[in-house]
């Protein structure tokens, strides 16, 4: 099969054709491609919130340098980052649809995290606007933080993901600052209340926005107050904080490796069309082992994620499946399949044109 390579992001109509033909044969499907099944979202979330804090306890409480730390860790870093990934589907679902689950996702993942989905949905949601994608305000735009081909911004990139835990961290343990005045506390809301890397990213608040994040910043303080807490108290180990760290801070690279392949970044930080944001955009459907990796819960297809974004993850691979049955042989959906992670990775941390298989 050929690998078109994206065409230039440009000024182009509102929705190609090819866009449209498939939106009409996922809407004129016999299944329903949208239908959320709550069994298979709280299977996967249990399975992998048993499994990736077993592993954890195992490797926080373990002797140090012990084979059971050491057999635990890349299990709870997998299955962390696993369970962090349903983060995506928390911000998708619908508004009244299933709160049980973002309830308890929040709760027991988000908070214990740090990652609450307050300070993930409205940057999310700003990534898949036309308006924005591709800008330098696009919050997910990996090209507004790292430069291919350029050893410097790869180090400031580099540097940047290292830090990045420590950030969140100090960013909910000084919760109680950010209301010393209301300048400050309008400044953090806009510039650190956002889970990206990119320092230009101004969140745009609305009374929503600013209710949940208030609602989320207690236990979250709560929680980073307890790492040192813990410590302070001979309730754990000093060393305690850096395997901390390191089980974020490897975490946060898995999800770094994922973004380097989830578009081709071939924006030129301008406005696109909805065809050149698909276009921009990759399917991974090969069984090599990083993409595995990187790619948990079906959302390799990523190209198909932003051409519905509502659609459940667990139905991403069918719904393709049955485009590529239907669409003719010459549409460009075809041409959104990629070989691997690694063959549009390469591209975007070292430069040069999007290949043709």
């Amino acid at each position: 099969m050929t690998v078109h390579a994206p065409c230039p992001l440009t000024d182009e109509p509102e929705e190609a054709g090819w866009v449209s033909d498939a939106r009409r044969v996922i809407r004129d499907a016999d299944d329903d491609y949208f239908a959320v099944r709550p069994l298979r979202y709280w299977a996967d979330f249990l399975v992998s919130l048993v499994i990736a804090y077993t592993a954890a306890t195992v490797y926080l409480v373990a002797p140090l340098g012990s084979w059971p730390q050491l057999a635990a860790f890349p299990v709870a870093v997998f299955w962390l980052y696993r369970l962090g990934s349903l983060i995506h589907e928390v911000c998708h679902l619908g508004q009244h649809e299933m709160r049980a689950f973002k309830v308890a996702w929040n709760l027991l993942v988000g908070v214990m995290t740090l990652t609450p989905s307050p300070f993930f949905t409205r940057h999310h949601r700003d990534h898949h606007s036309t308006r924005m994608y591709g800008t330098p305000e696009d919050p997910e735009y990996v090209a507004n933080v790292l430069e291919a081909g350029n050893w410097r911004s790869g180090f400031g990139y580099a540097l940047h993901i290292l830090a990045f835990p420590v950030l969140v961290f100090l960013r909910f343990l000084l919760v109680p600052l950010t209301y010393l005045t209301p300048r400050l506390r309008e400044a953090v809301l806009e510039r650190a209340s956002a889970l990206t890397l990119n320092t230009r990213y101004r969140r745009r608040l609305t009374p929503f926005d600013r209710t949940a994040i208030a609602m989320v910043e207690v236990p979250c303080f709560l929680r980073a107050a307890m790492i040192p807490a813990t410590v302070l108290l001979g309730l754990a180990p000093p060393h305690r904080i850096v395997l901390l760290y390191v089980l974020a801070v490897t975490t946060v690279v898995l999800n770094q490796m994922r973004q380097l392949a989830d578009h081709h970044f071939q924006g030129d930080g301008s406005a696109v069309s909805v065809e050149s944001h698909i276009l921009d955009s990759c399917n991974f459907t090969g069984r090599d082992p990083l993409t595995w990796l990187f790619f948990p819960f079906s959302i390799r297809y990523h190209a198909l994620h932003h051409l519905f974004p509502s659609m459940p993850y667990h139905n991403l691979q069918a719904a393709h499946e049955h485009l590529a049955r239907t669409l003719p042989a010459d549409s460009p959906y075809r041409g959104l399949d990629q070989p691997s992670w690694w063959s549009v990775a390469r591209r975007t941390l070292f430069g040069g044109a999007a290949s043709v298989a």
